[in-house]
């Protein structure tokens, strides 16, 4: 039998990494069921739910009608039963009109009675800006769902991420929000075959340093770790901090990078207000003033909707050029060539020129 450390790289993009948790979790356990508009197409909501049906029959594979709140609140009740569904919404948007039965219906059964019931369902979003999506497809809503008590909000950044906490998820007792960003639907990386959960709210170390923490989530740890090796050659060394878990947050692995670097930088998809960045910034800023060089800083989208024209979308995002250039005036050095080297892509609301969808 080969290990961990002898066998060859298994190499599955973000997509095929959920499809394959969510094959695995339904072959072991027959109470897990999946459900949700465009579940059971021949694309398979972006490949996540592809071959699904045609294994597990269309008693527990099934697509609903577009009533978001009322196919919602079916899941909700077969949770109660004890089944434990995994509901894809193809845009964290779509998901607005179920609001009434996320927030005041899972979320508070194990509290109001007492600890008599649970709730395990998981809630897939995709959420991620760009493409000419506009103000109303392009939301990131993650600290909106991170403020409400009872759910669990998971935000993973690899294939492998991607694959382990999905199968947390899926068998944690609580109401949990897995949110996937589009722009991380292709990527791919090594994938292991065993069915091996992640702890949920546990954050990951992407990269170690003792000059600055980033603490990051999502698509951002991408642009994080491509600034972090920008700075590394020009002799920085970072903690780049992914979260992977919004709700709980990994605070002592957060407490732990700051007391080392001393100096925070927090990036956030969402909007500045309000976010999930200031949340973090604040708590440092309580607890570990006297460790801190300088104020916290962080990066996040600005306060308003996102444009449509791509004239407009220009410095919108946040990239890994903004990352090193804030790290590089935290830390009083030049820019340089950090423009150049670090250029924004083209569109300006992609990834990258290689990014073909999902849309």
């Amino acid at each position: 039998m080969s290990t961990p450390e002898s066998r060859e790289p298994r190499i599955l993009t973000f997509a095929a990494a959920i499809n394959e948790a969510t094959h695995q979790a339904m072959a072991a356990d027959p109470t897990v069921l999946c459900i949700g508009l465009g579940a059971t197409d021949p694309g398979g909501v972006f490949g996540t739910t592809k071959g699904l049906i045609d294994e597990f029959g269309p008693s527990r594979v099934f697509d609903g009608p577009t009533s978001e709140n009322a196919m919602t609140g079916i899941a909700v009740g077969a949770a109660l039963a004890g089944l434990k569904p995994v509901m894809t919404h193809q845009r964290l948007d779509f998901f607005l009109l179920a609001m009434d039965q996320l927030i005041n219906s899972a979320a508070k059964w194990h509290y109001m009675f007492g600890g008599q019931f649970q709730v395990p369902l998981t809630i897939r979003l995709i959420i991620g800006r760009g493409w000419g999506q506009g103000p109303t497809h392009s939301q990131n809503l993650q600290a909106w769902f991170a403020h409400i008590p009872g759910l669990k909000v998971v935000v993973p950044s690899s294939p492998v991420d991607a694959k382990q906490l999905l199968l947390s998820s899926i068998h944690d007792p609580n109401p949990v929000l897995f949110l996937e960003h589009r722009w991380l639907h292709n990527i791919a990386d090594d994938v292991p075959i065993e069915a091996t959960p992640a702890p949920l709210g546990k954050a990951r170390l992407a990269r170690t340093g003792d000059d600055l923490t980033i603490v990051t989530s999502g698509y951002l740890t991408l642009e994080a770790i491509r600034a972090a090796d920008y700075l590394k050659s020009r002799g920085i060394s970072c903690d780049v901090l992914d979260l992977r878990t919004l709700h709980p947050l990994d605070w002592p692995a957060v407490h732990a990078s700051v007391a080392k670097t001393g100096t925070l930088l927090v990036l956030d998809s969402g909007a500045l207000t309000g976010s999930i960045s200031g949340e973090i910034v604040a708590r440092v800023a309580s607890h570990q003033f006297s460790q801190l060089k300088q104020a916290p800083r962080r990066l996040a989208q600005p306060d308003i909707p996102e444009p449509t024209s791509l004239g407009l979308i220009q410095g919108f995002h946040v990239r890994s050029t903004q990352i090193a250039s804030e790290a590089l005036d935290m830390l009083h050095l030049p820019l340089a060539d950090v423009a150049e080297v670090l250029a924004a892509p083209e569109p300006a609301d992609s990834p990258g020129d290689w990014f073909r969808g999902p849309f």
